[in-house]
């Protein structure tokens, strides 16, 4: 072994988090709230963005309503990081990491309505629950009822995001 590889190994085993999961288990789960901690802060940023460029006679709902959104978005970030840490994986370093692996698209359009920006999120915030989901059903293959419990409040909160934007988007 190179001195190189022995302080690589060094580096990595003070990071090491004892875990009553697998290994398996771990690298699975870790690899999935990795990719929903980087939608998370996607999702976020999206939400500030369209709060902040928000315009048209119903700014001031529009935009109360997205900055209440965004703080819950980003209220999952810290949780998420440390139930990676918790279980014994690693988590995102970088925003180049987040690019890489986010599935929510951006949209760095110079101009998009209100109603566009309200469907595009309502349909981002109904994907992010459906993500959720399907992390959920491999915390429950590989019985992680605690990681399991905190996406539970957090795909009840993504519904109710999905709702408000659905019904502040409708038109009578």
């Amino acid at each position: 072994m190179t001195d190189a590889s022995r302080l690589a190994e060094h580096r990595l085993a003070q990071l090491k988090t004892p875990a009553a999961i697998s290994k398996e288990a771990v690298r699975d789960i870790s690899a999935e709230l990795n990719v929903l901690l980087a939608d998370t802060f996607a999702l976020y940023l999206k939400t500030k963005n369209y709060h902040w460029h928000m315009s048209g006679p119903y700014f001031r709902d529009y935009h109360l309503l997205l900055d209440e959104q965004a703080d819950q978005i980003f209220a999952m970030t810290d949780p998420l990081a440390e139930r990676v840490r918790k279980i014994g994986g690693t988590t995102l370093r970088s925003t180049g990491h987040i690019k890489r692996i986010q599935r929510v698209l951006d949209n760095d359009a110079d101009y998009v309505t209100p109603d566009d920006m309200l469907a595009e999120l309502r349909e981002d915030n109904l994907t992010f629950a459906n993500h959720m989901r399907a992390t959920h059903a491999l915390c429950d293959e590989y019985g992680d009822v605690a990681t399991a419990s905190l996406l539970e409040v957090w795909i009840d909160e993504a519904e109710r995001r999905t709702w408000f934007l659905f019904e502040s988007g409708r038109r009578a």
